[in-house]
């Protein structure tokens, strides 16, 4: 073989074999990218994997929510049985269930003689012919009473009597009494049956309608019964307006607030309340501007108790205090739901024994826990906040994105009871704090009856009307009088209170990021006169006890025992209220 044809033979050698090479390169390139794209198969399956797990995570602490961990009313957890053993935010006591052994016991008590008596001879009388003889001698030996309620229609004609004077010849007629308007009219017991019933018992105007019109035979229509509601509705607008200006001047207010539907469309109603008074409202806005429209926040100046909503939080002229009740029911959410999270039972723990050592106070006569007891405590809520942090850290983000990283449930949590501390602690501080929200929640239960029996309101003055007469009835019931009575007279319902409170003024400067907004709105709540405050100061007035006997009616009188107990910066000048507490209330200047 020649050379020539060895070169051309290395040569198609060399060209093959630098064909398989490109044909390798192109392959191993393909490959590659083939792996490449499989690696970001597997990234990409594993954010969805992560973004399912936490989903799945989250839909099981949904599922696993009810009335006892959360704030889910108790009709949500339908027919589902609670777990076994059944828990509850009540430790057990030792005791046996019932009425415990020295309590006063109760009992059906007769208030009103019989009105008929029925008489009973023995059985073995019936035939003897000294049955009437015996029955002359016979004495009671035992008893007993039926109660029943026998309904009745009266109907009471009204007449005007005409009379021809005999000294001026003139022909006179009676006037009817201002209260008779009509021909024919309703009664004040009927109308006010028909209040509560639409009312107190939650029931619908058609089936008020079909009650009345059953039990008493009066056809009354359901456009009457509307405008008697609405009647009645307006008879206690003063008082209505009386119980929010007197719950404003309160020391302290329950605050809550839950969703109704009114023509087809979610409202919110919200409460102000305590053990004196009920203000209910209604509005299309859940958050500020439903509070502002219920009138009691915007010029309240004490303690507000409520369950950490965010609008609440913008009032910034009143103390805030936090209900534990919620957050007991969150932290045995947390307990449930992430097992290794040790912080949340610590916490618990905590607020209980807080609970305790107040219960503890106010038991042996104290009126506050010792300076060392509530350092303790400040101290465990610290170290358990910590401990807290430590079992939940912050995950670094895979990647970029707008807005705030999601920090779910359990550092949420975390963070409200860290920034709101001394509000979730106010209740050991101040003793006048209750532990919980449950006045509030209590006093805005019955629009949820309502909502169950009734359903929907079908127009937005049928709910103002209903909001002001469960104001009204609410306080009656406070105050200790009878609903149907209440709304029978429809006058103020209100026990007479005699508040003391020492008032005086002393020059400030203005505290640090407050507007002169802010400034002439704390002059509105102080129910005072600035020129009356300025005259007061100029003149040199001393410290002056404020003696109050309506919010309406203000009386100055000397005092010199005159202490420093709370300071209210208005325009330059303070203003100082509450030494002295009577009927358990203070009327806040």
């Amino acid at each position: 073989m020649t050379d020539k044809e060895i070169n051309v033979v290395l040569v198609a050698q060399i060209q093959a074999q630098a064909a398989t090479i490109e044909k390798s390169n192109k392959t191993i390139a393909e490959s590659k990218k083939t792996i490449a794209e499989m690696s970001q198969t597997i990234t990409d399956m594993s954010k969805t994997i992560d973004e399912m797990n936490r989903t799945i995570k989250e839909l099981k602490e949904r599922l696993g929510k009810n009335s006892r961990n959360s704030s889910k009313p108790p009709s949500s957890d339908g027919y589902q049985k609670p777990p076994k053993p059944p828990k509850s935010l009540r430790s057990p006591t030792g005791k046996k269930p019932g009425g415990q052994a020295g309590h006063p016991g109760t009992h059906l008590h007769i208030e009103t003689r019989a009105s008929e008596t029925l008489q009973y001879m023995p059985t073995a009388c019936g035939v003897c012919p000294r049955k009437e003889e015996c029955k002359g001698r016979a004495c009671i030996g035992e008893t007993r009473r039926v109660i029943d309620a026998v309904v009745e229609v009266k109907v009471t004609a009204h007449q005007a009597l005409k009379i021809e004077c005999p000294l001026s010849n003139v022909q006179l007629t009676g006037e009817f009494p201002e209260s008779i308007k009509a021909t024919v009219q309703y009664g004040d017991q009927l109308q006010a049956l028909t209040v509560a019933l639409n009312t107190i018992g939650a029931v619908s105007v058609n089936r008020t309608h079909e009650i009345l019109s059953s039990v008493f035979g009066i056809p009354l229509s359901t456009g009457t019964i509307r405008n008697i509601v609405s009647r009645c509705a307006g008879t206690v607008a003063n008082t209505v307006e009386t119980i929010r200006q007197r719950l404003v001047a309160s020391e302290l207010v329950h605050f809550d607030e839950t969703g109704t539907r009114v023509d087809g469309k979610l409202n919110w109603v919200h409460s102000a309340s305590n053990a004196e008074y009920t203000h209910l409202t209604i509005h299309e806005n859940r958050g500020r501007d439903g509070m502002d429209a219920g009138g009691v926040l915007p010029e309240f100046m004490g303690r507000a108790v409520h369950d950490c909503w965010a609008p609440y939080w913008k009032y910034l002229l009143v103390i805030h205090a936090l209900c534990c009740g919620h957050i007991l029911r969150e932290l045995i959410s947390v307990m449930e739901n992430h097992l290794k999270q040790t912080w949340a039972p610590a916490f618990k723990k905590l607020l209980l024994e807080m609970k305790a050592a107040k219960e503890a106070a106010i038991a042996n006569g104290e009126d506050r826990l010792s300076p060392q007891q509530l350092e303790q405590f400040r101290l465990q809520y610290d170290q358990i906040i910590d401990l807290g942090y430590a079992e939940n850290p912050i995950e670094a983000p895979t990647e970029k994105k707008r807005g705030r990283q999601k920090r779910g449930k359990v550092l949420s949590l975390l963070d409200r009871l860290k920034l709101h501390k001394a509000s979730v602690c106010l209740f050991a501080e101040d003793f006048v704090v209750p532990f919980t929200n449950n006045q509030g929640e209590r006093d805005i239960r019955v629009i949820k009856i309502k909502t169950k029996v009734s359903g929907c309101f079908r127009s937005k003055g049928g709910a103002d009307d209903y909001m002001s007469i469960m104001s009204f009835i609410g306080t009656a019931r406070k105050q200790g009088v009878n609903p149907i009575r209440a709304i029978s007279i429809r006058r103020p319902v209100f026990r007479k209170q005699r508040f003391k409170v020492f008032i005086g003024f002393r020059r400030c400067a203005r505290m640090k990021g407050r507007t002169k907004s802010d400034d002439r709105r704390m002059l509105k709540l102080t129910r005072y006169d600035l020129l009356k405050k300025r005259r007061l100061h100029r003149a040199g007035a001393r410290p002056a006890a404020l003696y109050v006997s309506n919010p309406q009616f203000i009386q100055l009188e000397r005092d010199p025992d005159f202490v420093l107990k709370r300071k209210i910066d208005i325009l330059g000048l303070i203003a100082v209220t509450q030494c002295c507490i009577v009927n358990d209330d203070v009327f806040h200047i």
